[in-house]
């Protein structure tokens, strides 16, 4: 179906003003193809979730940004204009600035730290799960990870922060920039899909962005070098409208979160394990540098004052939702 037609065909299901297909149908926004790993982790929440109803909910999945773009899920969704979406966490910072702080650099330790401060029922999460549903009327079902911040740069490998100083460099959030700033360098906010002219027109000298991007995007026909940081999470968040939400029954909602549980901790191992085979298959076609345990020491050090730059901006919660990653141990 031609974008236009798909358009038309929303809004109709959208004003429908009978029945049955508009409580038990989801519609589902996404920014990213069904072949992403995004797009697979909604698809194996809508077998669940058909098969587990015996057919009573359906879920229709909206890829490749067909509805509405990453930046307008969070509003079309709490607003009720489409049941449920995708949308990367940062985009809710506007008005939960507390989810931030799963960007701030070096706070995890290491992938089981991460792990155990982003699972559903930890306090952080239920800090800013419960910010995000008061501030947008949108529940989370589950958060989606999309892996962990990576560098690029042609000159030579990124080792220490001050191999960036002075560097333009790619960003793709607030906190991001902030980093960006610390070791010295200047950002420049950029989306995903305007990377690899970027880089390869030089518009920037280096840039951020997950392993998975890396080798979708072909970003090492632009780029000699990636270092496997590991220093934050980017992470999506899938959302419902709540006011949907507490119009299904109760075995429906249940239906819903069970499947909704199971599809966070598949994709969440998934992706992480798949780290590490990307950053193999790569090593073919550019130079992967990781950082030992010194270096590591040397950037969180170096990026420390984004911690208290982001506690000053958002206050109270700021702390609050740093200490509980924290302790996330």
């Amino acid at each position: 179906m031609k974008l236009k037609t798909l358009k038309i065909a929303a809004l109709s299901l959208m004003f429908a003003s009978t029945s049955i297909l508009a409580s038990t149908t989801l519609r589902v926004t996404l920014q990213l193809p069904m072949t992403h790993s995004l797009g697979e982790n909604w698809n194996q929440f809508k077998n669940i979730v058909e098969k587990e109803s015996n057919g009573d909910l359906k879920v229709i999945i909206f890829p490749s940004a067909q509805l509405y773009k990453d930046k307008q899920v969070p509003e079309a969704v709490g607003s009720g204009a489409i049941e449920a979406g995708s949308a990367f966490i940062g985009r809710f910072a506007g008005s939960v600035p507390s989810v931030d702080v799963v960007s701030i650099p070096f706070l995890f330790e290491n992938s089981d730290h991460l792990k155990k401060a982003v699972s559903n029922g930890s306090k952080m999460r239920n800090i800013i799960d419960a910010r995000i549903l008061e501030e947008t009327g949108a529940k989370v079902l589950w958060w989606q990870a999309f892996g962990r911040n990576v560098y690029l740069n042609n000159d030579k490998a990124v080792v220490a922060p001050s191999d960036l100083k002075g560097k333009k460099i790619r960003s793709y959030g607030k906190i991001q920039g902030w980093t960006a700033q610390s070791i010295g360098a200047v950002p420049t906010l950029m989306s995903g899909s305007k990377q690899f002219l970027a880089y390869q027109q030089g518009t920037v000298d280096a840039g951020m962005t997950g392993l998975s991007a890396v080798k979708s995007r072909k970003l090492f026909e632009v780029m000699k070098h990636v270092t496997v940081t590991g220093d934050s999470a980017i992470e999506f968040v899938a959302i419902i409208n709540n006011k949907v939400f507490e119009s299904l029954s109760d075995k429906n909602k249940n239906i819903v979160l069970t499947a909704a549980s199971k599809v966070e901790k598949d994709l969440r191992n998934k992706v992480y394990s798949n780290e590490d085979s990307i950053a193999k298959e790569l090593e073919s076609k550019m130079k992967v540098t990781r950082l030992t345990a010194e270096q590591r020491a040397i950037w969180k050090d170096a990026t420390s004052s984004v911690t208290s730059q982001f506690i000053k901006n958002v206050g109270k919660i700021g702390q609050d939702v740093v200490d509980a990653a924290s302790l996330a141990k």
